[in-house]
């Protein structure tokens, strides 16, 4: 089989993506797994650093978990009931044949091969298994001065820099080719209270900023750190940040 390319934005920002990607809410692992058929087991695709990987763990049996970044999985969580694998969303063979209950991509189905994904999602699926593609659009800041500052640097700074699949996020994977008859999702949002370098390391996992880094030589987060600190107040005062919750969300045959 001919594996499309991987398109490798985050493996040598593994440990910062690990430290400063927020976590999503349990309830949304909650609803998902209610869905599920059996909970027996659960495919995490694109898992990255396991940042949905722990909440699935709870609520299943088993959970596989698999990356194409040997570098990513290596900051993952431990645990007794979940088996990382290095292996692309289009071409898992370390899952059987009709043997998984819910298949979960989150923040990671705008860089899949769509096509190709989903003829593995249905040789995986059992009947009846549910298939949810999650994503966080953009970054929010309650505070107005701040998230005037942010959204200047995410469309302008760094804006020219984003990954063309980047625009899936930006439409709430409304975008996305989804040949499936759809479910609705809960209503959620990721929440976190940051301070001024919580934001900034965040910011830093960005592909966009690191495409930046590579076509200009420079970093651009000094940047976003003198525009934020003018208006932040003191450097450790924390900020209340959003993330609105999109998915695609389907019951496979």
């Amino acid at each position: 089989m001919t594996q499309s390319p991987f398109k490798d934005h985050f493996s040598s920002t593994a440990i910062d993506y690990s430290k400063f990607r927020p976590d999503y809410p349990p309830a949304l692992f909650n609803d998902l797994a209610a869905r599920a058929p059996q909970r027996r087991l659960a495919w995490d695709c694109g898992c990255g650093g396991g940042q949905a990987t722990r909440h699935l763990a709870r609520l299943f049996d088993r959970v596989v978990a698999t990356d194409p970044s040997a570098a990513q999985l290596s900051t993952a969580p431990q645990f007794p009931n979940v088996t990382y694998g290095t292996a692309p969303a289009e071409h898992a063979p370390i899952l059987q044949d009709h043997s998984v209950d819910l298949i979960v991509a989150a923040q990671a189905a705008h860089w899949f091969d769509l096509p190709r994904f989903y003829g593995e999602v249905r040789r995986v699926a059992v009947p009846g298994a549910v298939l949810a593609l999650i994503t966080y659009r953009p970054t929010q800041i309650v505070d107005p001065a701040a998230n005037r500052a942010l959204q200047d640097f995410y469309t302008t700074t760094v804006g020219p820099y984003w990954p063309a699949d980047r625009r899936h996020v930006e439409t709430g994977y409304q975008s996305l080719d989804f040949p499936f008859p759809e479910e609705p999702g809960p209503e959620m949002k990721i929440e976190v209270r940051w301070d001024l370098e919580q934001l900034v390391g965040y910011a830093g996992t960005w592909s966009a900023v690191k495409e930046y880094r590579g076509q200009c030589g420079e970093d651009p987060l000094p940047f976003l750190r003198q525009s934020l600190a003018s208006v932040w107040g003191a450097p450790g005062d924390k900020k209340t940040i959003f993330w609105p919750l999109s998915y695609r969300i389907t019951r496979l045959p």
